[in-house]
């Protein structure tokens, strides 16, 4: 099954929709697409909260906006791989938002006969094809620590990579905590 485009979800205006009920007439979500996004921390976390990574990085989104967990889970595992791969165990990374809300679909088809199995906008509540985060601007989406300022560097470098990846504009916080207790 082809995904449709970010752009059909990223910029709506959307109320976040996630009730799933045990009871058949409560619900009208059956089935709840699996979460893709399969580590939230990667790295040296007890390193983190030991004191030992003063350099912390913070993606932020400069616009509201849905984030599908695939974006997610493709950037995630980019920045995790170079991270692992030339860092290892000198790095905290996490990925900040849940995709909670579950973005649905009408399928319409196209093409010779289709128009007899069609109902158009009746019962078109649609069917679970994702789920996505809903962040409003200035939202969270990464945090990343490190030990040194050469790890900054690299870590500026290779988030502006998955820039494409993400359907919204996005700023990098940066803060030293060492330059915070001096």
């Amino acid at each position: 099954m082809a995904l449709r485009k970010a752009s059909a979800y990223s910029k709506r205006i959307v109320v976040p929709y996630t009730r799933t009920s045990r009871r058949k007439n409560k619900s009208f979500v059956k089935v709840v697409p699996p979460q893709k996004i399969t580590k939230f921390s990667m790295g040296n976390e007890q390193g983190f909260y030991d004191g030992k990574m003063p350099f912390r990085l913070t993606v932020v989104t400069d616009e509201n906006v849905q984030i599908r967990h695939n974006a997610l889970e493709a950037c995630r595992q980019y920045l995790n791989k170079l991270f692992e791969k030339n860092f290892a165990g000198q790095y905290f990374f996490r990925v900040v938002p849940y995709p909670h809300h579950i973005q649905r679909e009408n399928k319409m088809l196209t093409g010779a006969g289709a128009d007899r199995m069609q109902t158009g906008m009746q019962l078109s509540f649609g069917k679970s094809m994702g789920k996505a985060a809903i962040l409003r601007a200035g939202g969270k989406i990464f945090f990343l620590a490190v030990q040194n300022e050469k790890a900054v560097q690299s870590a500026r470098h290779w988030i502006n990579q998955v820039k494409p990846k993400l359907p919204c504009r996005i700023r990098i916080l940066a803060e030293n905590e060492k330059a915070k207790l001096t």
